[in-house]
């Protein structure tokens, strides 16, 4: 299963990415999310134990990722119901308009019979999972400010141009008779 969504948000590309980060309030926004603990936090990793529960089945997984604060962190699974899991959070700041968040996931079940119940509830979670961190992320961080521009400059006024004066036009045959001493009488 593979699944791609992007979105555009009004906030710091630092504040979304903890968001992101800190698992351990996962279970406060995402669905189905009834327990998540941090096993290991530093610069470069961090690790943590989910747990969900969906259709009165409770499963988990253990994940250790890497991060690149605030630009990118892993999900690389260590344990759990799947074969494959690989989700990738890139996060692109766009100055005083937010930042650009993009998230990849790539996954594949396990077979055994649990393992089918994880797999649709990690389809329904996986699915709902970016507007359960936007709905997050409008209740509890802060948006930039609307882009300002800076205020017109006032000038002295400047004098009035002067008019522009036509150029005569040019004089028709009548105004401007043909001259005729010396010259021999046109053709008709």
């Amino acid at each position: 299963m593979e699944l791609k969504r992007s979105v555009l948000v009004p906030y710091p590309a630092e504040a979304m990415f903890d968001l992101i980060e800190h698992a351990e309030d996962y279970p406060l926004f995402l669905p189905w999310c009834v327990s998540a603990n941090i096993l290991e936090r530093s610069d470069e990793w961090v690790a943590a134990r989910i747990e969900f529960s969906y259709l009165g089945v409770r499963f988990g997984f253990q994940t250790r990722n890497p991060k690149r604060r605030p630009h990118w962190l892993q999900v690389r699974l260590v344990d759990g119901p799947f074969r494959h899991f690989l989700a990738d959070w890139r996060l692109r700041p766009l100055g005083p308009l937010g930042c650009k968040v993009e998230f990849d996931l790539r996954y594949e079940v396990s077979d055994g019979v649990l393992d089918r119940v994880a797999a649709k509830a990690v389809d329904v979670v996986s699915r709902s999972m970016m507007d359960a961190f936007m709905r997050r992320a409008d209740a509890t961080l802060t948006p930039l400010g609307p882009l300002e521009l800076p205020a017109p400059q006032t000038h002295a006024a400047l004098p009035a141009p002067a008019p522009v004066q036509e150029p005569a036009p040019p004089p028709t045959q009548a105004e401007n008779p043909p001259c005729t001493a010396g010259t021999p009488p046109a053709a008709p």
